[in-house]
This record gives structure tokens, sequence and C-alpha cells, in this order.
């Protein structure tokens, strides 16, 4: 199992997606993937696991109306330091 910085499963993290992206019609898709500046083709591979870029996961985040989060598409990134939240102290490697 896979663990981002925060403790969570990426993996269950990327389902969020895929289920959000995946219940959509086919038409839907595509008017998401306009709005997000992107192919459906682009978002169907990052639903099954293909990493996202930055500005497209918040892309996302803001065309699903906060259904997926950032946090969800790029645990990688620390994103509670963008928004301006706490962000749980880093172990000293």
């Amino acid at each position: 199992m896979l663990i981002d910085y925060t403790g969570r499963c990426i993996v269950c993290a990327m389902e969020q997606f895929k289920t959000y992206f995946m219940g959509l019609s086919p038409v839907e898709r595509d008017q998401f993937a306009g709005r997000c500046e992107t192919s459906r083709r682009h978002l169907t591979n990052i639903a099954y696991g293909k990493t996202c870029g930055e500005s497209l996961a918040i892309c996302i985040e803001r065309e699903s109306k906060g259904a997926v989060r950032c946090e969800e598409l790029r645990p990688d990134v620390d994103w509670a330091y963008l928004r301006g939240t706490d962000c749980p102290p880093k172990e000293a490697a």
C-alpha cells in the first residue's frame, strides 16, 4: 500500500477521482475535460493511476466543485502550506 505524507492511502485517494470522473456520462466527461483544458483520454489515464500536474489538479478540484481535492490527486505536494493551513511536521530522515 502506498501512503502519502499525511498517512493516507494514495490508491484509496485516487479512487475518489476515478469514481467521480467515470460516473459522468461521456458527454459530461468531454465537457469536464474541456473546462480543465485537457482531453478526456488524459483524465481517464489519471483516473487509472497516471500522475497529473499541479495545475491540472487545481482545475479538477475547481471543476468538480471540491468533490475531488488536489490532495487526493497529488498527495506528494504540500497543499496545506499553499492553502495556509497547518501541516503535520515531517520527520527527520
